[in-house]
């Protein structure tokens, strides 16, 4: 059995990032998987601050930037002044990025069955459990 774990969770990364872009592209989503946690947030919570997006999803403010203006490029999302502080914008989601958040989220939806696919629910747990362990060994 191959121990090299850090190799195993990068390619398992690889391998299930280009699957989703996949099935992101044959049903015609126009987002990335980074993208779709943002919209997922807003859809949840409309016109979140970009420090807020970025402590939730644990990204730098840098790389919520530029996935923030991809998605306003794109019609996703608007930035609208913050009332409370004029030096902040509040992100909000349009119309066309909330149909794009709900076919994101029938396809992960999709994913994480798959995922699930040939184990028992208490492998599921144990894997809950590894995988959760990576935020008290790594936070």
């Amino acid at each position: 059995m191959d121990d090299r774990l850090l190799f195993l969770l990068s390619k398992a990364q690889y391998k299930l990032t280009n699957y989703l872009k996949s099935q992101f592209k044959a049903q015609g989503v126009n987002i990335s998987p980074g993208q779709m946690g943002i919209l997922f947030l807003l859809e949840q919570q409309d016109l979140r601050s970009m420090s807020e997006l970025s402590n939730i999803l644990e990204i730098d403010n840098s790389a919520i930037t530029r996935l923030v203006d991809r998605l306003e490029k794109s019609g996703l999302v608007i930035r609208r002044s913050n009332p409370k502080d004029r030096r902040q914008y509040l992100i909000g989601i349009t119309q066309k990025g909330m149909q794009q958040a709900l076919k994101a989220r029938d396809i992960s939806t999709a994913v994480n069955n798959k995922i699930k696919e040939g184990f028992t629910d208490s492998e599921i747990e144990v894997f809950r459990r590894v995988m959760a362990s990576f935020d008290l060994k790594f936070g």
